[in-house]
């Protein structure tokens, strides 16, 4: 299998980010993230951990107006990695869907790797903030991800009272389930996976 590797490079007028993204490195991966927003620093840790990916995400943005710039734009940017890492498509799994715990939220996330962008957010949370993260940029974040990896994602939010259980609980769900679908079916290994034979 050839490397499922991809460095993105993202530069605005409000920010300038850089990833990098290795699906295929395995849990022991040392990732190095630091995006100026703690937050989402926390929150990528766990996508990359509980996806086993190796994961490199620097972004230097305009923090002191709001995280919003920089939050969208690493989504954007990851979107971008998770889709040129992917290359063809040959061969993977594409779909995936977890229920994933986390204290007493529990979260259900799905995903297609299907070409088309759409975002499923069933998600409340029961503050505006998490300490000085806006609890909005959440959807935001996911929102430039899937439009830039053209993937279809779910969120669903089964139970839930602590904003930041329910956060950890989708990023950490996303991990597995973006892991889970980029996999290697080896029944079909080098078969795109749809009847149109185009993803």
């Amino acid at each position: 299998m050839s490397e499922r590797r991809a460095e993105i490079a993202r530069k605005t007028g409000e920010t300038d980010v850089r990833i990098f993204l290795d699906l295929d490195a395995g849990e022991t991966a040392e990732n190095r993230i630091a995006t100026g927003v703690g937050f989402l620093d926390h929150m990528l840790t766990l996508f990359a951990a509980h996806g086993g990916f190796r994961l490199d995400a620097c972004c230097e943005g305009d923090t002191e107006v709001d995280f919003h710039h920089s939050v969208e734009d690493v989504g954007i940017a990851l979107g971008q990695a998770l889709k040129e890492a992917l290359g063809d498509k040959k061969g993977i799994t594409r779909y995936a869907d977890i229920v994933l715990p986390m204290d007493e939220a529990l979260m259900l996330a799905a995903i297609d790797i299907s070409g088309r962008d759409y975002l499923g957010f069933a998600v409340t949370f029961p503050t505006e903030k998490i300490g000085c993260f806006d609890t909005e940029l959440v959807k935001e974040f996911w929102l430039g991800f899937v439009r830039s990896a053209g993937v279809t994602l779910h969120f669903r939010e089964l139970a839930g009272e602590n904003s930041h259980h329910i956060a950890e609980s989708m990023f950490k769900a996303a991990g597995r389930v973006v892991a889970k679908a980029a996999s290697i079916d080896e029944k079909r290994a080098g078969q795109i996976p749809s009847t149109k034979g185009l993803l």
